[in-house]
């Protein structure tokens, strides 16, 4: 079978891929990993445990609690919050290990498990492996250990995460949001509570839209996938700017008060500016993944700072900040690491900064995010061709050296296999659009020919 853990946990269709066995066997498998890793010695273990609001989390929340519990982990159970606030709670209450139930920006009937380790970490792939094949021999036979009489663990309701968490958000907001008119698109999911409570503690007027989750309704034509009803909504209002989130709000992405998306890559120009004034950008560096614009790259240069590229996905931006000591990196789609104040991808802290960043400033969020050039990108999926000779053709080397030829300083070519797919992405960045175009669709047909 292939890996249960993806890059974002374990995710699937929920009660189909995910079932109730799956989610209570794979929770008292990281019990037993976690112990046997000494994370438990000497102490008896408690995890923080919430969920975004799909319906199907309900029954896979009391799955995790039943699994955790009869393992001899005693569960704070949060409720309804974003990941960032489960990631954040497992820190300041020194839990050893925390557990997130949600797929993130995924359609309804989908739902994943996601493990932090104490401090409100991911989980290193090592210990995911582990897990994974101690919840497949326990399948296959193997019998648990289990605790009776008191070494079963108890549960109880952390109605105190709520506040604790926004209390946190409010704290390190480097001023307040007075005068600043606000639109809020939760995707009827995790954030619908937190994110307005934060910006309105925060001294912000609100408004928000896509606040109402009924269980079924996430991430349904709203939130960061679905941008033009807060498009419509921020210049309707009058607002100063709008914000976006996912499902479970680790994502963030922006909208001017014109109406006009402000991408990833933008919010991390304007925070790296922010945070350069503030001092607290360390050796003025910026992780991001290849896959930013290069108007993000010509920006940074251009501002005398440096970018550092990852892999596509924000495990690797987030590995490359801890290892170096970065303070801020993210993605295009929204992911967002404050390290010094979140352990994970946090969209209403980015949010926050953001809006604090206008007001501060003086500013408006079109004239800020302006500070980068979007430049044209043009991106073409080429499908049935052998994607494992991407770094190996001679052909396909050759005509990516001439289309970099011909791009020259103000173009780019990026050639990635899909990870899960027998097809490989063409992206190509150019100045102009037409250009681009050109180019990538030529380099397209050289790769079904070289790799077909």
């Amino acid at each position: 079978m292939g890996r249960l853990f993806g890059t974002d946990g374990v995710r699937g269709v929920a009660n189909a891929d995910l079932t109730a066995e799956m989610a209570l066997g794979l929770s008292v498998a990281a019990a037993h990993v976690l112990a046997e890793a000494g994370t438990f010695e000497g102490h008896r273990a408690t995890a923080v445990v919430g969920r975004d609001p799909r319906a199907s989390g309900e029954f896979l929340e009391a799955a995790v609690v039943a699994g955790l519990a009869s393992a001899g982990v005693d569960v704070l159970r949060v409720g309804v919050l974003p990941t960032p606030a489960v990631a954040y709670l497992t820190g300041a209450l020194g839990a050893d290990l925390g557990v997130m139930l949600s797929a993130s920006h995924n359609a309804m009937p989908d739902n994943g498990v996601k493990f932090f380790a104490r401090g409100g970490h991911k989980l290193a792939d090592e210990l995911e492996d582990r897990i994974e094949a101690v919840y497949e021999s326990h399948r296959h036979g193997e019998p648990w250990e289990r605790p009776t009489g008191a070494g079963v663990g108890r549960v109880r309701d952390y109605e105190e995460g709520f506040d604790k968490y926004v209390a946190h958000l409010i704290a390190v907001l480097p001023n307040r949001l007075d005068g600043l008119k606000v639109v809020l698109d939760e995707a009827h999911g995790a954030a619908a509570r937190v994110s307005p409570e934060a910006f309105s503690r925060a001294g912000a007027e609100v408004v928000t839209i896509g606040a109402e989750p009924d269980g079924l309704n996430i991430n349904d034509g709203c939130g960061s996938t679905h941008l033009d009803k807060l498009k419509a909504a921020v210049v309707e209002h009058g607002a100063a700017l709008g914000i976006a989130h996912d499902g479970d709000a680790d994502r963030c992405l922006a909208v001017d008060h014109t109406g006009a998306e402000v991408d990833g890559d933008q919010i991390l120009a304007v925070l790296a500016l922010d945070m350069r004034e503030r001092g607290v950008l360390r050796a003025d560096t910026v992780v991001a993944t290849v896959m930013s614009n290069l108007g993000f790259k010509l920006a940074l240069e251009r501002e005398g700072l440096t970018l550092v590229q990852t892999a596509v996905g924000d495990r690797y931006v987030l590995e490359s900040m801890k290892e170096h000591g970065y303070a801020l990196g993210g993605e295009q789609s929204g992911h967002v690491i404050i390290l010094d104040h979140a352990t994970t991808g946090d969209g209403t802290l980015t949010g926050l900064m953001l809006a604090a960043r206008a007001v501060r400033s003086g500013r408006t969020l079109r004239d800020l995010a302006g500070v980068m050039e979007r430049l044209p990108q043009v991106l073409i999926n080429v499908p049935d061709v052998d994607r494992s000779r991407v770094r190996t053709s001679g052909e396909l080397a050759a005509a990516v050296a001439e289309a970099e030829r011909e791009l020259g300083s103000t173009g780019r070519v990026l050639l990635r296999p899909s990870g899960t797919e027998p097809l490989v992405r063409v992206m190509v960045e150019a100045a102009d659009i037409d250009q681009a175009r050109a180019v990538a669709e030529r380099l397209a047909d050289v790769v079904k020919s070289a790799l077909g």
